[in-house]
């Protein structure tokens, strides 16, 4: 007989708190601790996770700093290091003295397909001749493939 009566009742399963709203002696009736009416009572409530309680938020109160240019953002320059090159080469996917530029460099996927522009920054080493045009070259760059009898052409 212990099933029956009051000490057969039991939570019910997967609940992890107090049931809200379950008569004035569950110590949550009426409201269900909501309060009366607003946003805060409605279903579906709750604000963004920025929202500061209507105080001017952080994000208009810091001001504003910098400027980016519209055209920097729409160009996509991608960057080569002579060492890449050089990888490239031992691989066989560029031959020796072989004209390198950006449609190439895409082909073999060492640029992205987006890229407008290319630039020749370098580290690593270069010990093959190539012929290399792009849109900008560091001077240390140049000066290692030209270094291996290579030529460096800014277009």
């Amino acid at each position: 007989m212990s099933g029956f009566g009051l000490r057969g009742l039991k939570a019910r399963s997967g609940i992890d708190k107090k049931a809200l709203g379950r008569g004035i002696g569950s110590g949550c009736g009426k409201t269900c601790s909501y309060g009366h009416k607003g946003g805060k009572a409605r279903s579906g409530r709750g604000a963004v996770s920025w929202f500061e309680g209507g105080q001017m938020p952080i994000y208009r109160r810091l001001p504003k700093r910098g400027f980016v240019s519209h055209k920097k953002l729409n160009s996509s320059v991608s960057c080569v290091n002579i060492g890449d090159l050089q990888r490239f080469c031992d691989t066989g996917d560029l031959s020796v003295g072989q004209e390198v530029n950006i449609d190439v460099l895409k082909k073999i996927g060492a640029v992205r397909n987006g890229s407008t522009s290319l630039r020749l920054l370098a580290k690593g080493e270069l010990k093959v001749a190539l012929q290399i045009s792009v849109g900008y070259a560091s001077d240390a760059a140049t000066r290692g493939v030209e270094a291996t009898g290579g030529k460096v052409q800014i277009i």
